[in-house]
């Protein structure tokens, strides 16, 4: 949006739910700062090492609440009073929920975007789109020429799950309609033969980056494949038991977390309100989870499936 704001002539922000906004704290290194890194690489690590630690630290405020939460909310409404000066304006953006109930925004530029003289904040939802307009649901005509929309927010609603079949003949998007979406430590799912997810179910972060989950995942999938080629198997399935008891665990996890109990309505929850998206806790725990592949979960087959390899 603030590009939009850069670059048009006017633009309409039509906002249902305010977002909680915190800095993104994002500066350019100094040369200085650049030519200590080049000569003494471990100072680069360390701020990185800083970096992850210092997000590690938020599940504490979302997961658990308290001081800690009161803390972070404070810290943003402080932003809000110091980058929004008009107070009616401010009061439409000031959220009525837990921080972190939603996706946080991380932005330098995007409440002073909504300062700006060529943008106006819409606190209504869109109602009715028409040839030239959109109109609010307060009934308000508003005259436009384009329209940028917010699309992807069904994120477990994978187009390739209506193409994968499974072993009882029936789709993923199938399976995952009965119960939502569900997999064994978000990777592999049961009744789909080596099937590898990455970013699947609950594998999503609400406080930190997913890059260290899906390499986590890519460790898990190369030990599996290394199972599968020593035992000689054709094929690796999750066990639907350990499959469902890792799921029951996570769900229990993220009974009162923020995410679930926040007071808002996000995309981290499908349509029965169950949270199929994030990861309940630290990265460090899912981590250490898939350091090692636990092939006791799981039933190794051969190539023409006349037995079962090694599993209990």
């Amino acid at each position: 949006m603030p590009e939009l704001q850069r670059t048009a002539a006017r633009v309409v922000v039509f906002q249902r739910t305010p977002p909680w906004v915190i800095a993104r704290a994002d500066r350019a290194h100094t040369p200085r700062e650049q030519a200590l890194f080049r000569r003494l690489p471990a100072a680069q690590r360390l701020v990185r090492t800083g970096q992850y630690w210092s997000r590690e630290a938020r599940p504490r405020a979302l997961i658990g609440g308290g001081l800690l939460r009161r803390l972070f909310e404070r810290q943003s409404l402080r932003t809000l009073q110091r980058q929004v000066p008009d107070p009616e304006l401010r009061a439409q953006l000031t959220p009525d929920y837990a921080i972190g109930c939603k996706r946080v925004i991380v932005s330098d530029d995007y409440l002073p975007a909504l300062t700006r003289p060529n943008v106006e904040l819409v606190a209504s939802p869109v109602a009715e789109v028409r040839a030239h307009s959109v109109v609010d649901a307060d009934g308000t005509e508003h005259e436009v020429d384009a329209i940028v929309y917010g699309t992807g927010f069904r994120v477990m609603d994978l187009p390739l799950a209506h193409r994968l079949t499974g072993r009882e003949g029936r789709t993923l998007s199938e399976r995952w309609a009965e119960g939502g979406a569900q997999a064994h430590r978000g990777t592999t799912v049961a009744g789909f033969p080596n099937l590898f997810l990455l970013l699947g179910p609950n594998t999503v972060l609400g406080h930190s980056s997913v890059v260290l989950m899906i390499e986590a995942q890519i460790g898990y999938v190369l030990a599996a494949l290394g199972a599968m080629e020593r035992a000689g198997a054709g094929a690796l399935e999750v066990r639907r038991p350990a499959q469902d008891a890792y799921n029951a665990q996570l769900q229990a996890a993220l009974t009162d977390t923020v995410w679930n109990a926040g007071g808002c309505r996000s995309w981290y929850r499908d349509e029965h309100g169950r949270n199929v998206t994030l990861w309940p806790t630290h990265t460090l725990t899912f981590l250490r989870q898939m350091r090692r592949f636990d092939a006791a979960f799981y039933e190794l087959r051969t190539a023409r499936r006349e037995a079962v390899v090694g599993a209990r």
